[in-house]
């Protein structure tokens, strides 16, 4: 039993309309180097590295000494979102006087929570 059915037909006019196209367009790229043009000598691959890697690296080390250089002379912190190291034990628990309050500032909570007269409130 034959199928009369024109998908087979337009598929393979298709195809080989494409395949036609792209034979055509092709003959011209296997031309020869025309007689009057230089033959230049073959790049270094060590060039090429030097020329697609070590200058994108040269321009991101330059835009990152812009960046951080200013900040570091001046003694500023270039962590992230500025956090500093203090509140952290490096060096194992401070001493307890250390932690304490002072006497003043403990007199000034004392005052400030006399004065409170109930509710909600906050101080920091």
């Amino acid at each position: 039993m034959t199928s009369n059915s024109p998908l087979p037909r337009r598929a393979a006019l298709v195809v080989g309309s494409a395949t036609l196209l792209v034979l055509a367009y092709a003959g011209p790229a296997a031309a020869d180097i025309p007689v009057h043009w230089s033959d230049p000598a073959p790049v270094p691959v060590l060039r090429d590295l030097l020329i697609f890697i070590g200058i994108p690296l040269l321009i991101t080390a330059c835009i990152c000494a812009a960046i951080y250089l200013p900040g570091i002379i001046r003694g500023e912190s270039v962590a992230p979102a500025g956090a500093h190291t203090d509140d952290q034990w490096f060096g194992g628990r401070r001493a307890t006087a250390e932690l304490e309050p002072s006497a003043a500032a403990r007199v000034a909570d004392e005052t400030e929570s006399a004065r409170d007269t109930g509710g909600a409130s906050g101080t920091w």
